[in-house]
């Protein structure tokens, strides 16, 4: 009875934090972002003109939520991916520094290219490639409020690969503030307090609004954060291992040094196996046939 009773609480206490998390997610959350940027292309194509300032004359939103490019390879979803004339972009809203983005956004580019080329095209079909990442953390500490890479020769530091590739990185605080353009700023501002200032984020709240009154979105909302949150627990369940794991090495070497006990005893007691702490010649011999 009493596990039963903890169980209904538990699952309570789930409900109401995830209803709180829904009522409070505004643009800025990767969930709203990708639901109103999908379901309002003409807005989506408006903000990479604004944010590149470029002008894309035609574009297609694509509709796969996924790309994967081998069953063995990691998959990638992507919250915004338009292909125009040409050209690719794929915007990415990121609320928090995983420490891993420029990795990240080296392997979307490169997926993106794979999924793009088919089979006897050259490589010379393949399209510009723009990776767009919205941060609300300046990840690079540099104080400026865009970062653009393209790949440049180490040597003279000026010649360019011309890959047609590039990874920008916006940092919406500082975007805020340090942007001249008005509407690029208004859009920024809107992320970070959700106060519309200009015709287009007046657009973009009303966006918000209507996505949110979608009882399947709410629904969809609430699965992807328990999942999100279950992976999050098995990850610390697996670093709290690999910790376990790593201390009892360090242990096994320290007892070998001390020279009290064999390699075969320490790993009878530690539970852990010879070659993973002795050298090849610690080890206990082989037996004798």
């Amino acid at each position: 009875m009493k596990k039963n009773k903890s169980r209904k609480n538990s699952a309570s206490e789930e409900k109401r934090i995830l209803e709180k998390k829904w009522k409070r997610a505004t643009l800025s959350n990767n969930f709203i972002f990708y639901k109103v940027m999908r379901a309002h292309p003409d807005a989506c194509r408006r903000l990479i003109e604004m944010l590149l300032g470029v002008k894309i004359k035609r574009m297609k939103m694509s509709q796969e939520e996924t790309i994967a490019i081998d069953p063995d390879a990691k998959s990638i979803r992507l919250d915004v991916f338009v292909k125009g004339t040409g050209k690719m972009y794929d915007v990415e809203m990121q609320m928090a520094n995983t420490h891993e983005l420029a990795e990240r956004s080296r392997y979307y580019q490169g997926v993106m290219d794979v999924d793009t080329l088919k089979p006897k095209q050259k490589y010379k079909d393949l399209p510009d490639s723009h990776v767009i990442f919205i941060c609300l953390e300046d990840i690079f500490k540099n104080g400026l409020p865009v970062n653009t890479f393209e790949n440049i020769c180490i040597e003279d530091g000026k010649t360019k690969l011309r890959d047609r590739a590039w990874k920008h990185f916006f940092f919406a605080p500082l975007c805020a503030t340090m942007i001249d353009d008005e509407e690029v700023k208004a859009f920024f501002e809107f992320l970070i307090s959700n106060q519309a200032s200009s015709g287009y984020t007046d657009e973009l709240k009303a966006y918000v609004a209507d996505a949110k009154r979608s009882a399947e979105n709410k629904m969809q909302f609430m699965t992807w954060e328990r999942q999100r949150a279950y992976d999050y627990d098995d990850g610390k369940e697996a670093g709290i291992a690999i910790g376990a794991q790593q201390k009892a090495i360090e242990d096994a070497k320290k007892f070998l040094a001390d020279g009290k006990y064999t390699a075969e005893e320490i790993s009878g007691l530690l539970g852990i196996p010879v070659e993973a702490f002795a050298e090849p010649d610690s080890a206990p011999a082989p037996a004798q046939p």
